[in-house]
């Protein structure tokens, strides 16, 4: 049977994307022709993955966002990155630590939010 492999990609409209993909670039470390792509080989994760998760519709989660999804982007050093953004003046929303991941939050230049993610242990069950 055929199935889906993992994610792969988030595609969303935006006014400038020649200035959204200078963004990413400048305070992210992402970017190219396409975007930005990624492969899975974190050094030091057990079982690296990506998730696709649905939100209630008045979920509060992507706030201050008034997008109606979040970008998730796996980072290998979350103090390290907050440290950079923070340098370039990249307001830090908030910062939270799990069993499963540590995270932080940012809003990109067109007002969708960023969760930066440290994956810690294995993929869920």
């Amino acid at each position: 049977m055929a199935r889906v492999t993992g994610l792969g990609g988030v595609f969303y409209k935006v006014a400038d994307p020649a200035a959204t993909q200078a963004w990413y670039q400048e305070h992210l470390g992402i970017g190219g022709d396409w975007g930005a792509t990624f492969r899975y080989a974190d050094e030091g994760t057990e079982d690296p993955f990506s998730l696709l998760s649905p939100f209630k519709e008045n979920s509060d989660y992507f706030a201050p966002s008034a997008a109606a999804f979040m970008i998730n982007l796996r980072v290998d050093d979350l103090d390290g990155m907050i440290a950079q953004l923070q340098e370039k003046g990249i307001e830090i929303l908030g910062r939270q630590d799990e069993d499963y991941g540590n995270f932080a939050w940012i809003l990109d230049c067109d007002g969708v939010k960023v969760e930066l993610w440290q994956q810690k242990g294995a993929a869920p069950a």
